[in-house]
């Protein structure tokens, strides 16, 4: 059995409260082992697998382990040994952290990724399984490159739809801001001087001196209810697979968006797919890996139905030719792919049209809303400006025109 790491609670010999952690096989062989130190434990639960140390692990931490990992095995460097200096070259503690209780488990006679599925938040299944599948063919450090790049791949097409929904938004927001402050800070101030003038102001000016008085009315509650409802969405969406399911598919229908992320999602797939199945995973084990992979409910319960077709004989390319959900030139890489027994080829192929696909969308992408976001920027903050100079304006046309009179 692997080693696992145990919080207890008991007395000492001399009958002295105490708790602390032990590591151990089972919960009897932990408490085995407190009794060679002389502490009587009254309760010993296993410690919930995390990576100590500060710091958030993140995918791209994992990524990076993978391929550096990989590239000391494929130089010959024993795999124990191969920790220690990916370790030392990390600089997320918390990851450092993982590498050295992998190392010490490891080196402790624990096959690679049994000790990795104690580590079930950091890896997961797919990961998990491919480097026990790499284990068992010897080609561990061929394997772990193929993850290395699958992981790389999905980070990058991660952040190039991170960028296409987060840009805009962050702009928009950022000009919100800026108007508010104008209102709450600036509108104030003209309006004292608007007074001294005992004239009426034009009716922009009269509107936006009312939105000014509202947002210093009310603007600590539109603050209070804009984060309340953001982390309160977010959690809702966490704890609700039914809305979740509903936003991604309301996000499909979405001009443009929708494309890139439809693309994302196929990109996804075809990714997850001819890795596992280069990796020797059978069709029907791959596409369920893939099914969780493709980061969108309505393609994963796409590909839940071809997990049950396939599973009944068809064929993947006649099962996908069933379904209008998915594209013809996917369906013909398939069936070339299934035809020339090459199917893993042919998807890895299919994946890099679709990460390309993404790419130049989210670039056309931006460059059309930087534009658009701009003159949004302008119409509001060049709105609030000329709002408040109009009345100067019409005030100095006023006294010019009673000058020349």
């Amino acid at each position: 059995m692997s080693q696992g790491t145990f919080r207890y609670w008991g007395r000492d010999r001399f009958g002295q409260r105490v708790r602390g952690v032990v590591d151990g096989t089972s919960v009897d062989a932990a408490m085995a082992a407190l009794r060679s130190q002389g502490i009587l434990a009254d309760k010993v639960t296993a410690q919930k697998s995390k990576a100590a140390g500060r710091g958030r692990i993140k995918s791209a931490d994992i990524a990076l382990f993978t391929r550096q990992l990989s590239t000391m095995l494929r130089a010959g460097v024993p795999l124990v040994q191969a920790f220690g200096i990916v370790a030392e070259g990390l600089t997320n503690p918390a990851m450092r952290t993982l590498v050295r209780r992998l190392e010490t488990e490891v080196a402790s006679g624990t096959a690679f990724a049994a000790a990795l599925r104690q580590h079930p938040r950091v890896f997961d299944a797919l990961y998990c399984n491919l480097v026990a599948a790499g284990e068992q063919a010897g080609a561990l450090d061929a394997m772990l490159d193929r993850l290395a790049t699958y992981r790389e791949k999905s980070e990058a097409l991660k952040g190039k739809i991170r960028k296409a929904l987060t840009y805009p938004l962050a702009v928009l927001a950022i000009a919100l801001v800026v108007s508010g402050l104008l209102l709450i800070k600036v509108v104030p101030q003209f309006e004292g001087v608007f007074a001294s003038f005992g004239a009426a102001l034009p009716p922009f000016t009269q509107f936006v001196i009312t939105l000014s008085d509202l947002a210093r009315a009310h603007y600590l509650l539109v603050g209070a209810s804009t984060v309340v409802g953001v982390f309160g969405f977010r959690a809702a969406i966490d704890r609700s697979p039914a809305l979740r399911d509903g936003l991604d598919s309301a996000l499909l229908r979405l001009p443009v968006l929708g494309s890139i992320l439809t693309r994302a999602a196929l990109a996804r797939l075809a990714r997850t797919l001819a890795t596992t199945l280069g990796a020797g995973v059978p069709l029907v084990e791959g596409l369920r890996s893939a099914a969780g992979a493709t980061g969108n409910a309505v393609y994963r319960d796409a590909v839940e139905i071809l997990v049950r077709q396939v599973s009944a004989g068809t064929a993947l390319a006649e099962a996908m030719a069933q379904a209008p959900r998915w594209p013809s030139m996917l369906r013909q890489m398939v069936l070339i792919g299934e035809q020339a027994g090459a199917v893993d080829e042919m998807l890895e192929k299919a994946a890099s049209h679709y990460e390309n696909d993404v790419d130049n969308a989210v670039d056309s992408l931006t460059e059309l809303l930087e534009p658009a976001i701009m003159s949004v920027i302008g119409v509001l903050v060049g709105g609030l400006i000329v709002a408040m100079y109009l009345p100067i304006f019409q005030l100095g046309s006023v006294v010019g025109g009673s000058g020349l009179g």
